[in-house]
């Protein structure tokens, strides 16, 4: 099942980054949050943007989330998206079903375009993306130093809905989150 994260998740969410944090360049991360700093995270993200989690069994065994681009307020209609699965849970169409889901909940916000940003070269992330619909927008080279070289990092996106001119306000998750449409979307899944 599919269903938003709450503070109790920050503990398995932490379990599934730790991996990635200490033995890859997927994220620039290079110091372990801790579980405390997890749940701090679900909390800020969630009053602005979905953080969404696969659950089987009662175990939470992925998670994606959308967060600003930039502060400033002209980019309210662009999010970043990131999405992370247990190593146990890989090749089994989780991390597709789960990213669709957080893309339709952007859109229920009102959010017109999304950006994943990929440690090169990914070559399973890039698949997911474009198997998504997003398209390649840029490099940015020799952009982050980990494990004993550089990477490069290529941003990925992709248009939700077309922009309004003007646009409406983009709809805090807080607020989406106790609407029918979300209830909806996440128990059609």
């Amino acid at each position: 099942m599919i269903r938003i994260a709450v503070d109790t998740d920050a503990a398995a969410c932490h379990a599934i980054y730790a991996p990635i944090v200490e033995s890859s360049a997927i994220t620039f991360e290079t110091e372990l949050p801790g579980d405390d700093a997890m749940a701090g995270r679900i909390r800020t993200r969630l009053a602005h943007h979905p953080w969404l989690v696969w659950e089987e069994d009662g175990e939470v065994l992925a998670y994606a989330y959308a967060g600003r681009f930039r502060e400033r307020a002209a980019y309210d209609w662009i999010a970043e998206t990131s999405i992370y699965v247990h190593e146990k849970a890989r090749r089994r169409g989780i991390a597709r079903r789960l990213y669709g889901t957080l893309l339709d909940a952007m859109r229920l916000q009102g959010i017109n375009q999304a950006v994943g940003v990929i440690t090169l070269p990914g070559d399973t992330s890039v698949a997911m993306h474009e198997a998504m619909g997003f398209a390649p927008a840029g490099v940015w080279p020799k952009a982050g130093y980990k494990l004993g070289r550089w990477w490069d990092v290529g941003v990925w996106s992709l248009f939700l809905s077309e922009p309004a001119n003007p646009p409406r306000p983009v709809v805090p998750f807080a607020r989406l989150a106790q609407s029918r449409e979300l209830r909806d979307l996440l128990a059609a899944v």
